[in-house]
C-alpha cells in the first residue's frame, strides 16, 4: 500500500469512537457476515449499491478494498452498482487522488473504465454500471445499500445473501458551490472510516 494511503488509514482507525452507536450496529452486520464467509472458507463477494454508481458506491468499493488490505482480509473481492449507468464523477475521483491513489482512465468514453491504484500490484477496475451488470456477482454476495434513494427504489437485489443499509449522504448536493472539494472529502473520509472498521472487527 502506498505509505500516504497507510498512514491516513492508520489516522483514521484511532476514530472509531466517533463512529455513532447506531451505525456501528449496521457495520457489525457487515463484520458478521465477512466473518462468516471466512469460518466457511468462502471468497467475500462485497456489492456496494447506490443510484447512479458514480460517488457513494465506488468509494465503498474502493475503500473495503483498501481495508481489507489494511486488516490482511483475504478473498475480499468489493463491486459497485447503480440502479442506472452514469459514470465515476470527477470529484470524487479527484478526491481519491488528493489523498495518493493513482487513478487512470483506461477508456475514452462518456463512462471510462478506470483503473484505481492504492500500491504495488493492488489495482481496482471502477466504471459506473448497473448493480446487475455482467462484471458483478449475481450469487453469494452481500449486497450495501449506499443511499436511501436506492435502498428505497430496489427493494430486491436478487442473488445476494443479505442486504445492509448503510447509507450516506450525497456530495452531489454541494457540486459548483464553495463546499464541493470539502463535502467530497467529508463523505470519502466517512465511508473510508466505517470501512476500516468493518475489517479491524475480523483480527478480534
Amino acid at each position: 500500500m502506498f505509505r500516504n494511503i497507510h498512514d491516513y488509514c492508520t489516522s483514521l482507525t484511532r476514530q472509531f469512537d466517533t463512529i455513532p452507536s447506531h451505525r456501528q450496529a449496521l457495520l457489525l452486520e457487515l463484520s458478521d457476515y465477512i466473518a462468516a464467509q471466512i469460518a466457511m472458507e468462502k471468497d467475500i463477494n462485497l456489492l456496494f449499491v447506490c443510484t447512479h454508481n458514480s460517488r457513494r458506491s465506488h468509494f465503498g468499493q474502493i475503500w473495503a478494498a483498501v481495508a481489507a488490505n489494511m486488516f490482511a482480509v483475504q478473498q475480499v473481492h468489493p463491486f459497485s452498482g447503480g440502479t442506472e449507468s452514469t459514470c465515476f464523477n470527477e470529484n470524487a475521483i479527484a478526491a481519491l487522488r488528493s489523498l495518493g491513489f493513482d487513478i487512470n482512465a483506461t477508456t475514452n468514453t462518456n463512462n471510462p473504465v478506470y483503473h484505481v491504484i492504492f500500491g504495488e500490484h493492488q489495482t481496482i477496475t471502477c466504471f459506473s454500471k448497473r448493480y446487475d451488470d455482467s462484471s458483478n456477482p449475481h450469487v453469494n454476495f452481500a449486497a450495501i445499500m449506499t443511499c436511501s434513494d436506492a435502498e428505497q427504489n430496489c427493494p430486491v437485489i436478487f442473488g445476494a445473501d443479505k442486504r445492509i443499509g448503510i447509507c450516506y449522504d450525497d456530495p452531489k448536493a454541494f457540486d459548483n458551490t464553495p463546499m464541493q472539494e470539502t463535502a467530497y472529502h467529508a463523505r470519502s473520509e466517512q465511508i473510508a472510516l466505517e470501512m476500516l472498521f468493518v475489517f479491524s472487527q475480523l483480527t478480534k
